[in-house]
């Protein structure tokens, strides 16, 4: 009993701890400049010195880097390790490979595990293409070669070959229901089955069945997918599906809004557009 009660009592003062901890972090950072915040947030991602006055452009870097980790970091309450897997989704989709690999190795450093970079790029396949996908896959892969990490990493794959139609429905229904079969219906000699078909199979049973990333994560990442494509039709209908999976509506926003420097303004104020259009229907 006494020990139940210690334990009890410990618990709760190390919440207090937390919570008076976060407190003061946040007390700090709404005391720090942007140049400030920027610095330390490029530190712990970069390991190194931001606003270099070096290099051929000190001034576009200044906007840059004052502009990301001084300010968008500072939007909505992502950590920072799902931001930066936010940020190589993104990049992965526009294969702007230099970049990709720099935020390969900052979400690294913030501790994205090897796999789960692995699966969120993995994942944008069904949304880019394979060819653009094993771009980004080959930079991953050099990144983890040059980190001393061995590839291939270990199959986090759960489906058998006759399984994955029947466990991708199992993900797809609950999220998207019968939606994209209804869409694709009526097409010549019933063409529009076989897409569907294939959706379910690749997209939720090759790919959403896969360890490393839970439902939700992998949603919250295939809308840093779809802001970057400015596909606001096919967006609109993953908020709903991120909004079953469990992410908040304040989750989603700070994720849109996460695209922002790297995707530009026209697509970010699209999708938030499309999120506040999707919530006002629900209402």
């Amino acid at each position: 009993m006494l020990k139940k009660i210690f334990t009890t009592g410990l618990i709760l003062t190390l919440m207090q701890m937390n919570l008076a901890f976060a407190s003061t972090i946040n007390k700090e950072t709404k005391n720090m400049t942007r140049t400030d915040i920027c610095k330390t947030n490029y530190k712990t991602l970069f390991k190194g010195e931001a606003l270099s006055p070096n290099g051929d452009d000190p001034e576009m870097m200044a906007i840059l880097q004052k502009y990301i980790f001084g300010e968008i970091f500072t939007v909505g309450e992502l950590d920072i390790k799902t931001r930066e897997m936010l940020t190589v989704t993104s990049l992965a989709v526009q294969q702007t490979l230099p970049q990709l690999k720099a935020h390969i190795n900052a979400a690294l450093n913030v501790g994205a595990e090897p796999i789960e970079l692995r699966e969120a790029i993995y994942q944008c396949a069904p949304f880019i293409g394979f060819p653009k996908t094993l771009n980004a896959i080959g930079v991953l892969n050099e990144v983890f070669k040059e980190r001393g990490i061995k590839t291939p990493l270990p199959s986090t794959s759960t489906v058998n070959e006759d399984e994955r139609y029947s466990k991708g429905y199992e993900i797809q229904n609950p999220l998207y229901g019968n939606e994209i079969k209804d869409a694709m219906s009526n097409l010549p000699e019933n063409m529009g089955d076989s897409v569907s078909k294939f959706l379910t199979e690749v997209c939720f049973g090759d790919f959403y069945t896969r360890k490393g990333l839970d439902v939700k994560t992998r949603e919250l990442l295939v809308l840093s997918i779809l802001v970057t494509t400015g596909n606001t039709k096919t967006l609109k209908s993953h908020i709903k599906g991120n909004l079953k999976a469990g992410n908040s509506k304040e989750t989603i926003t700070a994720a849109i809004i996460q695209c922002l420097p790297y995707v530009g303004f026209p697509n970010t104020l699209a999708a938030l557009s499309t999120l506040k259009e999707t919530l006002d229907e629900a209402k």
